[in-house]
């Protein structure tokens, strides 16, 4: 997979639902519809998964659209960063964040460092990883200070339950 020059249909299929993204041409680059930043944006690898997985958020684990947000900035000592995606409750607390990589990134130990850096300033419940193949969740338990890897994503419904079997 290359980078922005390529259209869609020649990327590989995820391990996601499929979905039917917005496309355009701009000056040489192939741009998507972000519907959640409510613009166009630069089509990479990472962005492909992305669009995907938050299609897979809202449309087959019922995440309200409402409650997500993509490209969200945060400091981090003293430091500006970007979560790929946050999910908040309903009270707008970030209960959800989800690190992407392209399909052809493998899914280390540095990648999950990354997303725990970011959960350091959110504290969120949920950490999700993705490179539109493997999908990791896991749940935090600040009460413990620890958490747990769960076999799914859990949908919306079901994302306020505890987890004693896992």
């Amino acid at each position: 997979m290359k980078g922005n020059s390529e259209e869609p249909a020649a990327w590989p299929p995820l391990n996601l639902p499929h979905v039917s993204l917005r496309i355009r041409r701009e000056e040489g680059l192939v741009k998507v519809f972000d519907s959640l930043r409510g613009k166009y944006v630069n089509l990479t690898p990472e962005e492909y998964v992305r669009q995907h997985f938050v299609a897979y958020l809202g449309g087959e684990l019922h995440y309200p659209a409402s409650l997500m947000a993509n490209e969200v900035s945060i400091r981090l000592n003293g430091t500006a960063k970007r979560c790929d995606t946050v999910v908040y409750d309903a009270s707008g607390r970030p209960f959800m964040i989800v690190e992407y990589k392209a399909p052809g990134v493998r899914i280390t130990q540095s990648v999950f460092d990354q997303i725990v850096r970011y959960n350091m300033r959110l504290h969120a419940r949920y950490l999700v990883v993705s490179n539109g193949f493997s999908h990791y969740c896991c749940v935090m338990d600040y009460t413990r200070d620890t958490y747990h890897f769960i076999p799914r994503i859990p949908d919306y419904a079901d994302a306020n339950n505890p987890f004693s079997d896992n």
